[in-house]
């Protein structure tokens, strides 16, 4: 890349920066239900209701973290998180950050120090997690993503992001370890107790 290149990417991405921050301003004034959850997906506004199962989920996915690496692990649950693309302001059910990451100087954390992604499948926003979202996050070279699908009863474990997309996932049932050794968090990720719908 040149320099005028250089300058003309992080111009586009502090005026993406300004236009989310904009979009969240207005929608923390706006009554969302309690309980649902607010994202921004290329530039599209998706409100999810938060059921048990996906929290579930999640929360398993955390704790794995927390006993893997300690209580101050930055595993992050539903935080906004902007990563390239066309204003993508995510909040992705689970995110690990590097140890070392620090909030921009605007306060939000910065998807380079992202290292591992989880999202949990709502029927509403399937098709964000499986498409602009995998994508968004390979173009980030986020090195692990998981999706773990409680309608299918699956996970699906993307690794080795290259030019804006991953390889063919591997899929494990739910029931089945996840091996993620040799992986950023080289853990077992027990499913037995991950709940279906």
């Amino acid at each position: 890349m040149t320099v005028l290149e250089d300058r003309i990417e992080m111009a586009d991405a502090d005026a993406n920066t300004e236009r989310l921050d904009e979009w969240f301003e207005r929608l923390e004034r706006m009554p969302v239900p309690e309980g649902y959850r607010v994202e921004i997906v290329e530039g599209n506004v998706h409100m999810t209701p938060q059921r048990d199962t996906h929290w579930i989920i999640i929360r398993r996915i955390v704790r794995a973290l927390e006993d893997k690496f300690g209580m101050h692990v930055k595993a992050f649950s539903d935080v906004r998180i902007d990563f390239p693309g066309h204003e993508n302001g995510f909040c992705p059910d689970v995110a690990l950050l590097k140890d070392s990451a620090k909030k921009d100087s605007t306060g939000h954390w910065r998807w380079q120090d992202v290292v591992f992604v989880a999202e949990v499948i709502s029927k509403g926003t399937a098709a964000n997690d499986y498409g602009p979202k995998r994508f968004a996050y390979a173009e980030a070279e986020v090195p692990l993503y998981v999706i773990a699908d409680p309608y299918q009863g699956r996970c699906s474990i993307y690794t080795d992001p290259k030019q804006g997309d991953y390889a063919e996932p591997t899929k494990v049932d739910f029931g089945t370890d996840l091996d993620l050794t040799g992986t950023v968090v080289d853990l077992i990720l027990k499913t037995e107790e991950f709940p279906r719908d």
